[in-house]
């Protein structure tokens, strides 16, 4: 809906009402107002026979009432305003309004509300605009006029109507425009609803996610120890786990898929079936688990899918620590005298070969002794330099906070990390954090 000098600003007027990007300002056209001799009287007409939405009823400040309608689509309203009867604003009532309604099929609307009681001054017809744009158009430097192309000849439908008042209204059809419009129109529509739904099903698969994480954690009468993991996205590709193997035996798990998003979420999401589905045999054989991981993994993935992975199983009564370094970052064991340790690799990522094995390495824990699993969105955030966290870094954090409890630790890690990156988190934060402990000291808990 607008006001039409000639049928080249009308065609602007019209496309300009489409938004070309979210960056763009936004602008469009809020009101135009009609002056009227009874609003309610009015209101009735545009409600009831033009089928028109309410927009707005409402008592100003000064006791006056506002009332506006707007078409189906909502792109303006329309003000319907009682002027005084001494003002030059009620000479107005009765007269051209100058407003265009633009409708796709002017006949099929014709029809609709004269059904209704619309009063007509004569029925659609076809009328031939021809136009060029040979007009002048000013250079945004003040500079010469600059002439425009040829344009088509344009076939617009047209019929007028009235409102109760006598204002007088213009129904037209633009073929090519209106087409253009309409199909930039249910254009965006879709992509507005694509991207609704999209964001539900984020939120769902974010709330699904989350149940794959530790709900309950099992006992460990030697060990303290805790887990977190900050998502980059809504959904994302780590992954931790506490696994109850049976006969007072812990399996801390965790894993970096490769990529991120919905597909490694998705991979995530398999990975951890594959460990549970198969931890059974985990206590007795735990290479012979891996292997059984790897296997199904590598099967149900497509090409390129694969996952870093630290598994270890910790002894509550022997205070022993076997452990697999599958591709992934050295853990960090931190002896209680101060020494730190890197558990490194023992095996190549999973998911990559079909025929797949590693090596078991073993420690002995002793009371006080700190062991930390994290993935590389720990240490390869970056600050403004892009100089990464770094192992160094998350060495002296450990040193610097030693006598702080694993949670502590833990809380102590995230935030330095962020400290060093507080821009956009580009990648997962997950971390264990586990220390061993006399038996009558042992407490447990996890961080989400």
């Amino acid at each position: 809906m607008t006001a039409m000098s000639d049928a080249p600003s009308h065609i602007e007027a019209m496309r300009a009402a489409i938004p070309l990007s979210k960056q763009e300002q936004y602008l469009r056209l809020h009101c135009v107002n009609i002056y009227v001799r009874d609003q309610e009287r009015s209101l009735r007409f545009y409600l009831d026979q033009l089928g028109f939405n309410l927009a707005f009823d409402a008592r100003l400040q000064s006791g006056e009432r506002w009332v506006a309608v707007s078409p189906p689509d909502g792109t303006a309203i329309l003000s319907l305003i009682v002027p005084r009867p001494s003002s030059q604003e009620h000479k107005l009532i009765g007269r051209a309004t100058q407003v265009v309604f633009v409708a796709e099929d002017v006949a099929a609307k014709f029809r609709e509300w004269s059904k209704r009681g619309v009063r007509f001054h004569s029925a659609p017809k076809l009328k031939r605009i021809k136009y060029d744009r040979q007009k002048a158009v000013q250079t945004s430097t003040g500079g010469p006029m600059l002439l425009g192309q040829q344009a088509p000849i344009w076939g617009e439908v047209i019929a007028r109507f009235r409102d109760v008042d006598g204002n007088s209204f213009s129904l037209v059809s633009f073929d090519e425009v209106t087409q253009a419009v309409e199909a930039q129109r249910r254009a965006l529509i879709e992509k507005v609803e694509a991207e609704r739904r999209s964001a539900q099903e984020l939120e769902i698969a974010k709330e699904v996610q989350a149940r794959l994480f530790p709900q309950k954690l099992p006992s460990a009468t030697t060990l303290e120890y805790c887990g977190t993991c900050l998502q980059a996205r809504q959904v994302g590709g780590d992954y931790y786990d506490f696994l109850d193997l049976g006969e007072g035996r812990l399996g801390l798990v965790l894993g970096d898929i490769a990529g991120k998003g919905i597909a490694a979420a998705l991979l995530m999401a398999n990975l951890q079936a594959n460990l549970r589905s198969q931890c059974s045999i985990a206590l007795d054989q735990p290479q012979q688990f891996l292997r059984a991981v790897n296997q199904l993994f590598y099967e149900n993935t497509s090409d390129g899918a694969f996952a870093t992975l630290f598994f270890a199983e910790y002894d509550s009564g022997l205070g022993r620590l076997r452990y697999a370094s599958c591709g992934h970052l050295p853990a960090l064991l931190m002896r209680v005298g101060g020494e730190m340790e890197r558990l490194g690799a023992t095996g190549t990522p999973l998911g990559l070969f079909k025929k797949w094995d590693c090596d078991v390495c073993e420690r002995q824990l002793s009371p006080g002794d700190t062991l930390a699993i994290y993935t590389d969105g720990v240490t390869e955030s970056f600050d403004e330099a892009r100089q990464e966290f770094g192992e160094q870094r998350l060495v002296e954090v450990l040193m610097r906070h030693r006598e702080k409890s694993p949670r502590g630790l833990l809380e102590a890690i995230v935030e330095e990390v962020k400290r060093h990156s507080p821009y956009e988190q580009h990648d997962d934060i997950t971390v264990i954090v586990a220390r061993c402990l006399e038996k009558q000291e042992a407490r447990l808990f996890s961080v989400s």
